[in-house]
């Protein structure tokens, strides 16, 4: 797995998302923050912009983030295009990247619309946060109540990253090579792939129900990204060996 040359598709995904980074930070250098145009916002939020919805799986938090996501895409990406084909990979990337935004912004909508009728019980208007909200520590500080900081954070913390395509690929991986073994760094005992990413989705989907607005992990996006890997590859198996 780790000696084969990089597929086509992998090579240049791992080259965009290094390109979005570099780019990020010269603009920033510049004074121009592109997170605020190419991450993907809240669809209520007046940060956001329909090409969020593609252009947040380039656009990444910090070195370590983006180092993190292009070696899993390249460890694991490479065997899968490998496996399913350039095209169908592609398909793969791009529709479990949508599929976590998907599901992160489901999980959000249900809990912005929980908070809504509380902040206006507490005579705030839902333009506050629909049209002219500001980040945290802004207009609504560590002085306002809960429930208004809460509300802020979904409207003003952005989804960024790759993560939602590339558990997409490692579900992928883990239908296509169910007894491969994997290792953890922090449990650096080999793990069959049926069992190692079952562990790691049911982790995601414990976090998740945690339901902090302000947790800096979109752990439903991963998630979203998960589903989709599954079902794609659990079907094109399906047809594959229905040809023989």
């Amino acid at each position: 797995m780790f000696r084969q040359p990089i597929p086509d598709v992998t090579k240049n995904l791992l080259i965009i998302n290094g390109l979005f980074f570099l780019a990020t930070m010269v603009f920033e250098s510049r004074g121009f923050n592109l997170y605020e145009y190419l991450a993907a916002f809240y669809p209520e939020s007046p940060y956001f912009h329909p090409w969020q919805i593609l252009t947040h799986m380039f656009m990444h938090g910090d070195i370590t983030h983006l180092a993190f996501n292009m070696f899993a895409l390249w460890m694991f990406g490479s065997v899968v295009e490998t496996s399913v084909g350039a095209k169908k990979f592609l398909i793969l990337y791009f529709l479990a990247g949508l599929g976590s935004f998907a599901l992160f912004n489901f999980v959000n909508y249900l809990q912005v619309e929980n908070l809504k009728p509380l902040a206006l019980e507490l005579g705030f208007r839902l333009t506050d946060f629909t049209e002219t909200a500001v980040p945290i520590g802004h207009s609504y500080g560590e002085g306002a109540p809960q429930v208004a900081r809460d509300l802020m954070a979904y409207y003003t913390m952005p989804m960024v990253g790759a993560s939602g395509a590339i558990y997409g690929i490692l579900v992928a991986f883990g239908v296509l090579y169910p007894n491969a073994k994997l290792m953890m760094l922090f449990f650096p005992v080999p793990i069959k792939a049926k069992y190692f990413i079952p562990i790691m989705v049911v982790f995601e989907f414990l976090l998740g129900l945690q339901n902090y607005a302000s947790d800096p992990i979109a752990h439903f996006a991963h998630l979203g990204g998960a589903i989709i890997g599954f079902i794609l590859v659990r079907y094109w198996k399906k047809n594959y060996f229905r040809q023989f």
